[in-house]
């Protein structure tokens, strides 16, 4: 909050040095007066005495900060004393009572103001006479400089609060953004526990299953079921190493393109792919954002769909990129999804949400017993664009 509170220190330290050069100056000013309408006067010493003393104890200000009000107390005494003596020194108490605003609390300052000022009409009257200006000007003075220096502070006042206001606005604000960020951070981990570790448990799942139930009659088969879940076994763990080191689709990361890790996903779910234009190097993470939505449709239709064909299709337009997977099986309406619940239903909302964050959309048309289809359609900055793809 500092950097906040400077403009602020920096106009009080300025108002203080007007306010010390006006004392100093009004100072010397009634000594000289003095001097020059009373010369040979006995008082002289004294007054010169007491004009020096009421100096001193001035300055003595800056080291007497955390008792100021006894300070406040010495110099308008010793004022007072010079005043008595001398008459014509009255004026130099004009700055004091910006040093009385500032000591005091509102109230007993304006009425220690108004004491001040009757103070020094009654030392002009006695210097002068009961002159107009003499009776008006002081009071005239002292109700300008009240009003100046209690308007100041009043809009410093503000000033602190309004900064106080906004730092406390900006610190809840960066709570809330960490806390958002920790949010989506947390989605985007539980959609790639899903895409990963969950879809493949699942799959070894059902293959032990299936081993099981045809162990006794047809123990080739159950071998064979065994042989695939051994292999879903190896690939879940390269992906929870992957995931560990950083959260990119293994199949991505051994392949090298994604057509060829389509490819393989393909191969290992029985499905067939198709690739249409000419494939363009996309980003990573569109790469694999397209990658985890063809996974967890291939997931979906392998436990839920019963479906016996299944297609992929990959097809780059010159601005856009668009994922198909399609299936055979018995469908769904999907108006009638509901929220994920504990036993699975992360998966479409974790691929909207995945292709959300590039700028596409993902749409899903089935109906009992017509299929499904799960269409990810994601823009990307053509050859020779400036724009940044997704």
């Amino acid at each position: 909050m500092a950097p906040d509170t400077a403009p602020e220190a920096t106009g009080e330290r300025r108002l203080s040095l007007v306010m010390h050069a006006a004392f100093f100056v009004l100072l010397t000013a009634s000594l000289a007066r003095f001097l020059q309408r009373h010369p040979g006067d006995p008082r002289t010493p004294w007054v010169l005495g007491a004009g020096v003393l009421l100096g001193v104890v001035y300055l003595l200000g800056g080291a007497m900060r955390e008792r100021a009000r006894v300070w406040l107390a010495a110099v308008l005494i010793t004022w007072l004393v010079l005043v008595l003596l001398a008459p014509s020194c009255s004026w130099c108490a004009v700055p004091l009572l910006y040093s009385t605003l500032r000591t005091l609390p509102t109230r007993p300052a304006i009425v220690l103001v108004g004491l001040l000022t009757g103070a020094i009409v009654g030392s002009e009257v006695r210097l002068s006479g009961w002159d107009p200006n003499v009776l008006l000007a002081p009071p005239a003075i002292a109700a300008l400089s009240v009003t100046v220096l209690l308007h100041t502070q009043r809009q410093a006042e503000r000033l602190r609060r309004s900064m106080a206001e906004l730092v406390r606005a900006r610190d809840e604000l960066a709570v809330t953004e960490r806390r958002a960020g920790v949010l989506a951070e947390r989605q985007r981990l539980a959609a790639e526990i899903h895409d990963t570790l969950a879809q493949g448990l699942a799959s070894q799942q059902l293959l032990l299953q299936a081993a099981d139930r045809s162990w006794t009659r047809d123990q080739a088969t159950a071998r064979a079921h065994l042989a695939a879940a051994s292999a879903a076994t190896a690939q879940s763990l390269a992906e929870a190493r992957r995931f560990v080191h950083d959260l990119a689709p293994a199949d991505l990361a051994e392949t090298g393109s994604l057509p060829a890790a389509l490819r393989a996903v393909a191969e290992r779910d029985g499905a067939r792919l198709h690739v249409d234009g000419a494939p363009v190097e996309l980003p990573q993470r569109t790469e694999g954002a397209l990658l985890r939505v063809a996974q967890g449709a291939l997931a979906n239709t392998r436990r839920h769909a019963r479906a016996t064909t299944s297609t992929l299709t990959l097809t780059y337009l010159d601005d856009q990129v668009i994922l198909d997977v399609w299936d055979d099986g018995h469908g769904f309406d999907p108006a009638a999804l509901t929220a994920p619940g504990p036993d699975g239903g992360h998966g479409l909302p974790a691929m909207r949400a995945r292709i959300g964050q590039l700028g596409g959309r993902l749409s899903i048309e089935s109906a009992p017993g017509a299929g499904t289809t799960v269409t990810a359609v994601v823009p990307f900055a053509p050859h020779g664009s400036t724009g940044a793809a997704a």
